[in-house]
């Protein structure tokens, strides 16, 4: 979906915050925004996800998947590491600290809400029940919460190892063009290319090919490997759901700061987009190549 101006933007020219020259400077630059970022093919036209989504992997297929997808799960630590280190404010390290900690196993604290009763701490890192929203501040680690075992207990059903998913050695050159380009650009020391790529990486993430995964996933699941363990992938499509809806937001506040550059954030997205195209094109074409062989 196109990017739309919030009605923020005419509540802070009314509170005199902004401009009206401004509020109109930021309107055209989201419709630069849509046609530049949002119609990148990545995110309307992913081939593999939508392959994918119909339900026809097999398990080859799905194992080469799930190894290609740890890959990037394990080496999006690095980048997002560089993301904190290179901040350029301690609002944007802890933001970034917050996806960090996450990631490696700090579960969300949400004040107030009810908690879930559980068999033993393994169950308590189970993406199946811990919470999307929150802040990992006062949030309590589990080594079962790190997305990487997550996708482990995922990769034991399909007959992968600890040493068969995850590493740098197990990425097609493609995944790795990936992974080097989201530390190269979503991890840059230059404020604004990392934030155009930021953008660009919410905004492909929020564009459902999570769905299109768990559909794919669910199908296979259902037709052969009733085991198989798909909370990784619908945790991270509910909490997308949520990411989805901030977007704008972050933008209009990143607009507004005096070192804020448009060249420089739009060639920052481009080119995080056609890093993540990378990703799935290499995986479009082994399997295209599988049916083939």
């Amino acid at each position: 979906m196109p990017l739309k101006v919030s009605d923020q933007i005419r509540t802070r020219v009314a509170s005199g915050e902004i401009t009206a020259a401004e509020a109109d400077r930021f309107g055209a630059f989201v419709a630069t925004c849509n046609r530049d970022l949002m119609t990148h093919p990545v995110i309307t036209n992913n081939r593999f996800c939508e392959w994918f989504a119909r339900g026809e992997a097999d398990r080859d297929i799905v194992r080469h998947f799930v190894v290609q997808f740890s890959v990037f799960s394990n080496l999006f630590l690095i980048a997002q590491l560089q993301k904190c280190i290179n901040a350029g404010s301690l609002e944007g390290m802890r933001a970034s600290k917050e996806i960090l900690a996450n990631e490696i196993g700090v579960i969300f604290n949400k004040p107030g809400a009810a908690s879930k009763a559980v068999s033993d701490t393994d169950r308590e890192g189970d993406p199946a029940i811990v919470s999307t929203e929150g802040t990992v501040d006062g949030g309590t680690f589990r080594f079962a919460a790190a997305h990487f075992e997550w996708l482990l207990r995922m990769g034991e059903v399909l007959d992968l190892g600890f040493n068969d998913m995850g590493k740098r050695r197990h990425g097609t050159p493609s995944t790795l063009f990936f992974c080097d380009q989201l530390s190269a650009i979503y991890g840059s020391d230059d404020p604004n290319t990392a934030e155009g790529a930021s953008f660009a990486v919410e905004n492909w993430a929020a564009a459902g090919f999570w769905k299109q995964l768990v559909a794919g996933l669910d199908a296979f699941k259902k037709r052969e490997c009733p085991q198989l363990p798909l909370a990784f992938f619908t945790w991270h499509d509910r909490i997308e759901e949520q990411h989805a809806g901030h977007v704008m937001d972050e933008l209009e506040e990143l607009y507004f700061t005096p070192d804020f550059d448009e060249a420089k954030f739009l060639d920052g997205g481009r080119r995080m987009l056609d890093g993540v195209q990378a990703f799935w094109t290499g995986l479009n074409e082994h399997r295209i190549a599988a049916a083939y062989s």
